[in-house]
């Protein structure tokens, strides 16, 4: 379908002041602002009438700073709520208390549970696998372990992996694969946004609805504020695809908001699943230019790893369905092995999710163990680098005990306050012996890891709190596997586009830089 018909389906959001003052999120904002206006007014009520609520905040806040030092919650995190109480007591302790009580988010964590429960055995490990000598001499059978503590994630061989250095790689051969689906396509986005590469997209999309395809598409609710309408769903549902948003924005105070959904998963057929940081938009593709040049990577799995991709489609899927699909999409074999020619394969995949509402920091705890294991170097790309104590203390670790570690950062933000907290780290990371770089050219939205010539990792995970604690994640780990070589390949040509830093380059960095990274350290696990 040509991009001129796709628009004419799907009218591009309006934008001007007008259209946001008649808005549904004019109207969410002002009665979130009224619910806090009211909370405010309350305590003011009291402050004002009350002739010993001055003792009482006091030993209120006192129990709250009690309760926090034996929370389990990271140090970091600890500090940050420390201060808060201390600058207003009541409405911090009882801000703490609403979010640690998460009651937002009882009933989405009992979907999960129940989700991740119904389905922990629908994948079975394969004990050959995670018994090869490879795998246990690596303790890669470890890891895996610990993944499944938390969900299904087998490591698989039989699985090949492509990697792809750019939006614009990953972006022509998904057109090529999805007009090869023949029973379903799933596909999962952060972020979705009208444009060339979605319409291109959107058009090959509804051609397979018409031929009977399956086709499920399912992005983060907070594009209703930066992207698209709220009745988006509803208008993509006219052209046969079925469509939702996760955890769509309400007007109401709850902190259901704080758990975003930021996999990106496109899976076909059971065949062929695309992972990393590239969302459906078209400055990940360079097709318009935000931040300067967009630097993002992606892989593609072919094989019998396609499954663990096609599982957390269906958990996420599911968590708003009044009874969950499983037999109706057994029956497309989906969870079953795929057979394909396994000449010239080699090494070892283990697809995996984090999610922030069980006790586990599987994001966290992977980069930590590539850090901890790695003898000759850890290559890393991100976007963002807001560190609790434990991370910043396993790359501090690695570089002081000779492991080379070096991290490619923007050149250009796309959020000012984000990059003067990194910043704010640069100077403890290089005192240690971390190289860091920044990308010239533009912004790095890469989500990047590899290790020795042996290990990489290529998700949507980012090393920030929101990413760490807060989102639904996924990622790709690779153990062995041929595009192991790409990647580092592609981590020394974008090297070669960096500035490095140095402590000279600190030293005559911005004021602004150095005085907002200072300031907003104070609330990093906020961010």
């Amino acid at each position: 379908m040509e991009k001129e018909k796709i628009i004419r389906l799907i009218p591009k959001k309006k934008k001007g002041f007008l259209r946001l003052i008649f808005s549904r999120l004019f109207i969410i904002g002002i009665l979130v602002l009224f619910q806090l206006f009211m909370l405010l007014s309350i305590y003011g009520w009291f402050s004002e009438y009350f002739p010993h609520f001055t003792l009482f905040q006091t030993l209120f806040s006192l129990m709250m700073v009690i309760y926090l030092f034996n929370y389990d919650m990271d140090s970091t995190s600890k500090l940050t709520w420390l201060f808060i109480i201390m600058v207003s007591p009541v409405p911090a302790t009882v801000l703490l208390w609403f979010t640690k009580r998460d009651i937002g988010n009882l009933t989405l964590k009992g979907r999960i549970n129940y989700l991740v429960t119904m389905t922990k055995k629908k994948i079975p490990q394969d004990k050959e696998v995670i018994n090869n000598p490879d795998i246990v001499g690596s303790c890669t059978d470890d890891l895996c372990r610990y993944l499944n503590k938390s969900g299904c994630f087998p490591v698989y061989a039989n699985t090949d992996v492509t990697y792809f250095s750019s939006g614009e790689e990953k972006f022509e051969s998904l057109i090529d694969e999805l007009q090869k689906a023949e029973k379903f396509i799933f596909l999962e986005y952060f972020i979705l946004d009208e444009g060339y590469m979605w319409g291109k997209i959107l058009g090959i999309l509804e051609e397979k609805a018409k031929q009977g395809v399956d086709v499920r598409v399912m992005y983060d609710g907070m594009c209703e504020i930066t992207t698209l309408s709220f009745d988006y769903p509803e208008r993509v549902e006219k052209l046969g695809i079925k469509c939702k948003a996760f955890s769509p924005i309400k007007p109401f105070i709850s902190t259901y908001y704080n758990y975003r959904d930021h996999r990106k998963i496109l899976v076909i057929d059971g065949k062929v699943a695309f992972n990393g940081g590239i969302n459906l938009a078209d400055e990940y593709i360079n097709k318009i230019e935000r931040f300067g040049h967009w630097k993002d990577t992606a892989v593609m799995l072919k094989g019998e790893a396609v499954q663990s991709f096609t599982l957390m489609f269906l958990q996420m899927w599911n968590i708003s369905e009044k009874s969950p699909e499983w037999d109706r999409f057994l029956k497309y074999d989906c969870l079953s092995k795929y057979e394909h020619d396994k000449s010239g394969e080699e090494g070892f995949v283990m697809p995996y999710a984090d999610c922030p509402l069980d006790d586990y920091k599987v994001g966290e705890n992977v980069y930590m163990d590539i850090l901890n294991r790695a003898t000759d170097y850890v290559h890393i790309m991100t976007p963002y680098l807001i560190l609790d104590g434990e991370l910043e203390t396993s790359l501090k670790f690695a570089a002081q005990r000779g492991v080379d570690v070096k991290i490619i950062l923007p050149g250009i933000p796309d959020k000012k306050m984000a990059y003067a907290l990194a910043k704010s780290h640069y100077k403890s990371l290089i005192k240690s012996g971390v190289k860091l770089y920044e990308y010239t050219p533009g912004f790095v939205h890469a989500k990047v890891w590899s290790s020795d010539n042996e290990k990489a990792v290529v998700g949507t995970i980012n090393l920030d709190y929101r990413s760490l604690y807060h989102h639904f994640e996924c990622a790709t780990y690779m153990y062995k596997t041929k595009c192991i070589a790409d990647i580092e390949r592609d981590f020394h040509e974008t090297l070669e586009k960096c500035r490095e830093v140095t402590p000279e380059t600190i030293k005559n960095e911005k004021l602004y830089y150095k005085f907002f990274g200072g300031l907003m350290k104070i609330f990093s696990p906020l961010m």
